[in-house]
């Protein structure tokens, strides 16, 4: 544990110490440095998953992945299946991910988190993908969820909140979706009315991830339906699981993601203080709109780092298949749509670092944040299905990655905004005068 927080805590200062470095440089610079300066795009190393690789990373970064991918890999990796069974992760699991800092990496350590970077988080996230992990929910807890506290909580919020969330004893949730309302969030049903200096919360969510096990829900709410806008009557609360009133409705059954637990949420009559409330009132609304780029990204980033796992997987089996007397990897038809799906990984690639850059530094645009989510979304999809088709009757089981890749890579074009939204967003800034 803190042999990875150290890892981490270099990771992050790497920025301060380079500068050090370039001040005390002579003009003549070592061939080492002159190394460490040029890295390799991934699809020019042995697999598009070798840790050294990729500009924008150094070698602070890949000692943090190292050791992530090893937990991964390791230790979650194997508890895959288990999670399949039983529709949810273990409590235990999200707490050893917090043990060894892979909650909150993010989020600021003066409020509770871990002190890194999106960076620090993307690794996090790709590793999940690499390892073909899709449970528990991390990025749901770490990426979306956390920064709405730190964007727009008070202290006591976040003293109370993000260092048990930090440590995997608080499990979080957004309850945006309704059974009316999924991509048009002004859409909600779900009303907070005053009562005093409380407020009362009536109303239900659906296809909440991590809702089973959920303790602290963000709950989307209208608070003033007699807005001239819906989007101007919208606010967020802070909602604990065990608040009279609020219910868990039945676990999901699901296409994918069978291992994380996507609940509903049931409201009646959920009584909260005046200090549930998550930023200003009526501003709930626009704290989304400014949060979900990166929610987009995230999803974008997941995508990426799964399609580059999947084409290695299909890889290694077509190496190994034999068919007609010959190896798979043989056959011209085969090879052709190899370099197809390697090329189409590699420019999704380099878009999708670009925005983990921009976004690193604070620049990324909701526009591109959504060409993200809609290509590498898109894309995972169309390697999903060619990497299973060249996996033959074996990719139909579910017992292998690939079948699991498959039907977990579908729901990826429809949260976080449907893709066809995605759309429209970028459409707006295309046409707009």
């Amino acid at each position: 544990s803190g042999l990875v927080q150290n890892c981490l805590k270099r990771c992050i200062s790497s920025t301060e110490i380079g500068n050090q470095k370039a001040s005390a440089q002579v003009d003549s610079t070592s061939s080492d440095q002159e190394m460490e300066a040029v890295r390799p795009a991934n699809t020019q190393s042995t697999t598009m998953m070798d840790i050294g690789t990729r500009s924008i990373f150094d070698s602070d970064n890949d000692m943090f992945r190292e050791h992530v991918r090893r937990f991964m890999r390791d230790k979650l990796y194997p508890l895959q299946a288990e999670f399949e069974k039983t529709g949810e992760p273990t409590r235990e699991i999200w707490e050893a991910m917090g043990e060894l800092g892979l909650l909150g990496v993010s989020t600021p350590a003066e409020v509770g988190g871990i002190g890194g970077t999106f960076k620090d988080e993307a690794i996090v996230c790709e590793e999940m993908s690499y390892a073909m992990c899709s449970s528990p929910a991390l990025a749901v807890h770490s990426t979306i969820v956390m920064p709405y506290l730190t964007h727009y909580g008070t202290k006591e919020q976040q003293d109370r909140y993000i260092p048990e969330m930090t440590a995997g004893k608080c499990v979080g949730s957004i309850g945006m979706t309704e059974p009316d309302a999924g991509s048009d969030l002004q859409g909600i049903r779900t009303s907070a009315k005053r009562d005093g200096s409380d407020w009362i919360i009536n109303g239900s969510k659906i296809y909440i991830t991590n809702g089973w096990l959920t303790d602290l829900c963000v709950v989307v709410a209208k608070t003033k339906p007699d807005a001239k806008r819906a989007a101007h009557g919208v606010s967020l609360f802070l909602v604990d699981s065990n608040t009279p009133g609020f219910h868990k409705g039945r676990k999901l059954q699901k296409l994918g993601l069978k291992g994380q637990d996507t609940a509903e949420l049931f409201f009646e009559d959920v009584r909260v203080p005046e200090s549930a409330l998550l930023g200003r009132e009526n501003a709930g609304f626009y704290q989304l709109m400014e949060q979900l780029p990166q929610e987009r990204l995230i999803i974008g980033v997941h995508s990426a780092a799964h399609c580059e796992a999947m084409f290695e997987e299909t890889r290694n089996w077509v190496r190994e298949r034999k068919a007609f007397g010959r190896h798979v990897s043989d056959l011209q038809t085969v090879q052709h749509k190899l370099a197809e799906l390697k090329t189409s990984i590699a420019v999704c690639r380099a878009f999708i670092d670009q925005c983990t850059e921009l976004h690193n530094e604070g620049r990324l645009c909701g526009e591109m944040a959504s060409m993200a989510k809609y290509w590498a979304t898109d894309l995972e999809n169309k390697v999903a299905g060619d990497c299973l088709q060249l996996h033959g009757g074996w990719g139909f089981m579910w017992e292998t990655n690939i079948a699991k890749s498959y039907a977990s890579a579908r729901v990826q074009t429809i949260y976080g905004g449907t893709n066809e939204i995605m759309k429209e967003l970028i459409a707006r800034n295309i046409v707009k005068k």
